[in-house]
Protein backbone atom coordinates (compact mmCIF):
# COMPACT_ATOMS: atom_id res chain seq x y z
CA UNK A 1 0.00 0.00 0.00
CA UNK A 2 1.27 3.46 -0.96
CA UNK A 3 0.02 6.54 0.89
CA UNK A 4 -0.45 9.99 -0.62
CA UNK A 5 -1.22 12.96 1.60
CA UNK A 6 -3.56 15.46 -0.02
CA UNK A 7 -2.79 18.58 1.99
CA UNK A 8 -5.44 21.29 2.00
CA UNK A 9 -8.58 22.56 3.68
CA UNK A 10 -11.44 20.63 2.10
CA UNK A 11 -14.53 22.59 1.02
CA UNK A 12 -17.53 21.70 -1.13
CA UNK A 13 -16.26 23.08 -4.43
CA UNK A 14 -16.00 21.87 -8.01
CA UNK A 15 -12.21 21.63 -7.83
CA UNK A 16 -12.18 19.77 -4.51
CA UNK A 17 -14.93 17.35 -5.54
CA UNK A 18 -12.80 16.54 -8.57
CA UNK A 19 -10.19 15.04 -6.23
CA UNK A 20 -12.78 12.45 -5.19
CA UNK A 21 -13.17 11.39 -8.82
CA UNK A 22 -9.39 11.03 -9.16
CA UNK A 23 -9.18 8.93 -6.02
CA UNK A 24 -11.93 6.61 -7.28
CA UNK A 25 -9.87 5.85 -10.39
CA UNK A 26 -6.66 4.96 -8.60
CA UNK A 27 -5.53 1.40 -8.01
CA UNK A 28 -6.51 -0.16 -4.65
CA UNK A 29 -2.83 -0.20 -3.70
CA UNK A 30 -2.79 3.63 -3.61
CA UNK A 31 -4.47 5.37 -0.69
CA UNK A 32 -5.06 9.14 -0.77
CA UNK A 33 -5.96 10.90 2.46
CA UNK A 34 -7.10 14.50 2.88
CA UNK A 35 -5.18 16.28 5.64
CA UNK A 36 -6.34 19.69 6.86
CA UNK A 37 -3.56 22.24 7.27
CA UNK A 38 -4.51 22.93 10.90
CA UNK A 39 -4.58 19.27 11.89
CA UNK A 40 -1.76 17.44 13.76
CA UNK A 41 -1.12 15.23 10.71
CA UNK A 42 -0.25 18.30 8.64
CA UNK A 43 3.08 18.40 10.47
CA UNK A 44 3.81 14.77 9.56
CA UNK A 45 3.47 14.85 5.78
CA UNK A 46 6.90 13.29 5.26
CA UNK A 47 5.48 10.03 6.62
CA UNK A 48 3.53 9.63 3.37
CA UNK A 49 4.95 8.17 0.16
CA UNK A 50 3.86 11.28 -1.77
CA UNK A 51 2.53 14.78 -1.13
CA UNK A 52 -0.10 16.62 -3.17
CA UNK A 53 -0.77 20.20 -2.08
CA UNK A 54 -4.31 21.04 -3.14
CA UNK A 55 -5.90 24.33 -4.16
CA UNK A 56 -7.60 26.60 -1.64
CA UNK A 57 -5.49 29.52 -0.41
CA UNK A 58 -5.09 31.15 1.94
CA UNK A 59 -4.83 27.97 3.98
CA UNK A 60 -5.87 27.81 7.59
CA UNK A 61 -2.18 27.32 8.41
CA UNK A 62 0.04 28.73 5.65
CA UNK A 63 3.25 28.02 7.58
CA UNK A 64 2.61 24.29 7.71
CA UNK A 65 2.06 24.23 3.94
CA UNK A 66 5.36 25.98 3.27
CA UNK A 67 7.11 23.58 5.66
CA UNK A 68 5.59 20.54 3.93
CA UNK A 69 6.68 21.79 0.50
CA UNK A 70 10.21 22.45 1.75
CA UNK A 71 10.40 18.99 3.31
CA UNK A 72 9.29 17.33 0.06
CA UNK A 73 11.79 19.37 -1.94
CA UNK A 74 14.73 18.55 0.29
CA UNK A 75 13.89 14.92 1.09
CA UNK A 76 13.09 13.66 -2.40
CA UNK A 77 9.47 12.88 -1.51
CA UNK A 78 7.35 12.82 -4.71
CA UNK A 79 5.47 16.12 -4.83
CA UNK A 80 2.65 17.66 -6.83
CA UNK A 81 1.25 21.14 -6.17
CA UNK A 82 -1.77 22.48 -8.03
CA UNK A 83 -3.22 26.01 -8.24
CA UNK A 84 -2.34 27.57 -4.87
CA UNK A 85 -0.05 24.58 -4.35
CA UNK A 86 1.87 25.95 -7.34
CA UNK A 87 1.85 29.47 -5.92
CA UNK A 88 3.13 28.41 -2.50
CA UNK A 89 5.82 26.29 -4.15
CA UNK A 90 7.08 29.40 -5.94
CA UNK A 91 7.25 31.32 -2.66
CA UNK A 92 8.97 28.48 -0.79
CA UNK A 93 11.62 28.10 -3.50
CA UNK A 94 12.19 31.86 -3.66
CA UNK A 95 12.71 32.08 0.10
CA UNK A 96 14.91 29.06 0.68
CA UNK A 97 16.76 28.55 -2.60
CA UNK A 98 16.76 31.81 -4.58
CA UNK A 99 17.80 33.97 -1.62
CA UNK A 100 14.64 36.09 -1.40
CA UNK A 101 13.96 35.80 2.31
CA UNK A 102 11.08 38.28 2.08
CA UNK A 103 9.40 36.56 -0.89
CA UNK A 104 5.64 36.74 -0.59
CA UNK A 105 2.27 35.95 -2.11
CA UNK A 106 0.20 39.01 -3.04
CA UNK A 107 -2.88 37.48 -1.43
CA UNK A 108 -1.30 37.31 2.03
CA UNK A 109 2.01 39.22 1.97
CA UNK A 110 3.01 41.88 4.45
CA UNK A 111 4.35 45.27 3.43
CA UNK A 112 7.83 45.21 1.95
CA UNK A 113 7.59 41.68 0.57
CA UNK A 114 9.04 40.71 -2.79
CA UNK A 115 5.85 39.59 -4.53
CA UNK A 116 7.02 36.55 -6.46
CA UNK A 117 3.35 35.60 -6.76
CA UNK A 118 1.25 38.49 -8.02
CA UNK A 119 -2.32 39.10 -9.14
CA UNK A 120 -2.88 38.04 -12.75
CA UNK A 121 -3.82 40.65 -15.34
CA UNK A 122 -7.22 38.97 -15.66
CA UNK A 123 -9.03 36.57 -13.37
CA UNK A 124 -8.92 32.90 -14.33
CA UNK A 125 -11.72 31.80 -12.02
CA UNK A 126 -13.54 29.02 -13.84
CA UNK A 127 -11.50 29.67 -16.97
CA UNK A 128 -9.75 27.40 -19.45
CA UNK A 129 -6.52 28.19 -21.28
CA UNK A 130 -4.37 26.31 -23.76
CA UNK A 131 -1.26 25.10 -21.95
CA UNK A 132 1.93 24.55 -23.94
CA UNK A 133 4.78 22.45 -22.56
CA UNK A 134 8.43 23.42 -22.85
CA UNK A 135 10.48 20.83 -24.80
CA UNK A 136 12.99 18.86 -22.77
CA UNK A 137 11.01 19.05 -19.52
CA UNK A 138 9.23 16.36 -17.55
CA UNK A 139 5.93 18.08 -18.41
CA UNK A 140 6.75 17.79 -22.09
CA UNK A 141 7.60 14.10 -21.77
CA UNK A 142 4.23 13.47 -20.14
CA UNK A 143 1.99 15.77 -22.19
CA UNK A 144 3.77 16.16 -25.55
CA UNK A 145 3.91 18.92 -28.13
CA UNK A 146 0.20 19.52 -28.62
CA UNK A 147 -1.24 22.28 -26.39
CA UNK A 148 -3.95 21.01 -24.06
CA UNK A 149 -6.80 22.67 -22.20
CA UNK A 150 -6.09 23.45 -18.57
CA UNK A 151 -8.83 24.38 -16.10
CA UNK A 152 -8.14 27.24 -13.68
CA UNK A 153 -9.74 28.74 -10.62
CA UNK A 154 -7.27 31.40 -9.59
CA UNK A 155 -6.33 35.07 -9.57
CA UNK A 156 -2.60 34.79 -8.86
CA UNK A 157 0.47 33.52 -10.69
CA UNK A 158 4.25 33.66 -10.87
CA UNK A 159 5.48 37.23 -11.38
CA UNK A 160 7.41 37.60 -14.62
CA UNK A 161 9.79 39.95 -12.79
CA UNK A 162 11.22 37.03 -10.81
CA UNK A 163 11.32 34.26 -13.41
CA UNK A 164 14.99 34.84 -14.29
CA UNK A 165 16.02 34.91 -10.62
CA UNK A 166 14.25 31.64 -9.87
CA UNK A 167 15.43 29.80 -12.97
CA UNK A 168 19.02 30.93 -12.32
CA UNK A 169 18.77 28.98 -9.04
CA UNK A 170 17.50 25.79 -10.65
CA UNK A 171 13.74 26.11 -11.01
CA UNK A 172 12.58 24.99 -14.46
CA UNK A 173 9.62 26.56 -16.25
CA UNK A 174 7.95 23.62 -17.97
CA UNK A 175 4.67 25.03 -19.37
CA UNK A 176 3.12 28.39 -20.23
CA UNK A 177 -0.22 29.84 -21.34
CA UNK A 178 -1.63 33.16 -22.49
CA UNK A 179 -2.93 35.35 -19.62
CA UNK A 180 -1.54 32.96 -17.01
CA UNK A 181 2.15 33.14 -17.95
CA UNK A 182 4.02 30.29 -16.27
CA UNK A 183 1.73 27.27 -15.94
CA UNK A 184 4.13 24.65 -14.59
CA UNK A 185 7.44 24.48 -12.74
CA UNK A 186 9.64 21.54 -11.86
CA UNK A 187 12.97 20.52 -10.39
CA UNK A 188 15.08 18.37 -12.72
CA UNK A 189 17.25 16.71 -10.05
CA UNK A 190 14.38 15.49 -7.90
CA UNK A 191 12.58 12.12 -8.21
CA UNK A 192 9.32 14.00 -8.90
CA UNK A 193 8.72 17.64 -8.04
CA UNK A 194 6.13 19.38 -10.19
CA UNK A 195 3.63 22.17 -9.64
CA UNK A 196 0.93 23.47 -12.00
CA UNK A 197 -1.20 26.59 -11.97
CA UNK A 198 -3.93 24.71 -13.82
CA UNK A 199 -5.82 21.99 -11.94
CA UNK A 200 -5.20 18.58 -13.55
CA UNK A 201 -7.71 16.78 -11.36
CA UNK A 202 -10.63 18.61 -12.99
CA UNK A 203 -12.18 16.45 -15.70
CA UNK A 204 -11.86 13.15 -13.88
CA UNK A 205 -15.39 13.69 -12.60
CA UNK A 206 -16.66 13.38 -16.17
CA UNK A 207 -15.01 9.95 -16.39
CA UNK A 208 -12.22 11.21 -18.57
CA UNK A 209 -8.84 9.48 -18.28
CA UNK A 210 -6.64 10.81 -15.51
CA UNK A 211 -4.48 13.72 -16.63
CA UNK A 212 -0.91 12.68 -17.57
CA UNK A 213 0.42 14.88 -14.75
CA UNK A 214 -1.63 12.97 -12.18
CA UNK A 215 -0.68 9.61 -13.68
CA UNK A 216 3.02 10.53 -13.60
CA UNK A 217 2.80 11.67 -9.98
CA UNK A 218 1.05 8.50 -8.86
CA UNK A 219 3.54 6.39 -10.79
CA UNK A 220 6.42 8.14 -9.03
CA UNK A 221 4.86 7.26 -5.68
Amino acid sequence: MKDITLLGDRIDSVTHRAFDAVIEQLAPAVRVRWVATDSPDAKRTTNADGLWVASGSPYRDDDVVYAAIQAARTSGQPFLGTCSGFQYTVVEFARHVAGLANAGHAETASAGSSLVVERLACSLEGQQRLVTCVPGTHMHRQCGDTPFVGFHWCNYGLSSAYVDRLTAHGLVVSATADDAGVEAIELPNHPFFLATLFQPQVGAGRRQPLHPVVRAFVASV
